[in-house]
């Protein structure tokens, strides 16, 4: 249940970011539900294996690359689906970042086992 309502607050974080951003479009409510979905599925399936290849530039940059990695997933997810578009690198970049933030903190007022 808690997973459900996780999912839930991170649609709403989408949405959030599509609001606050000019770059960034989410057409409907299930659109950005899709779209945390598949976000949620790069971050789990596809960014540790690209943190593994770029680890060089990662300690070259002392971990700022992993900006970047964040940027390219939120882009590749607005190139995947059709209701959730993302304008640029730089909207990535900063829509990646603002959807973390958004996303953590409407987490952590849902009750449950942090740890």
């Amino acid at each position: 249940m808690r997973i459900l309502l996780i999912w839930v607050l991170n649609a709403v974080a989408l949405l959030a970011v599509a609001y606050l951003l000019p770059g960034i479009e989410v057409t409907s409510f299930g659109s950005a539900m899709l779209a945390a979905l598949v976000i949620g599925l790069l971050n789990t399936l596809v960014r540790p294996v690209l943190v593994v290849l770029t680890l060089p530039i990662t300690l070259l940059t002392l971990g700022l690359f992993y900006f970047v990695l964040n940027g390219l997933l939120f882009w590749l997810a607005g190139n995947l689906l059709s209701g959730f578009a993302v304008h640029g690198f730089i909207a990535a970049m900063l829509g990646a970042i603002l959807y973390s933030v958004i996303a953590w903190a409407l987490s952590a007022l849902v009750p449950g086992d942090k740890g």
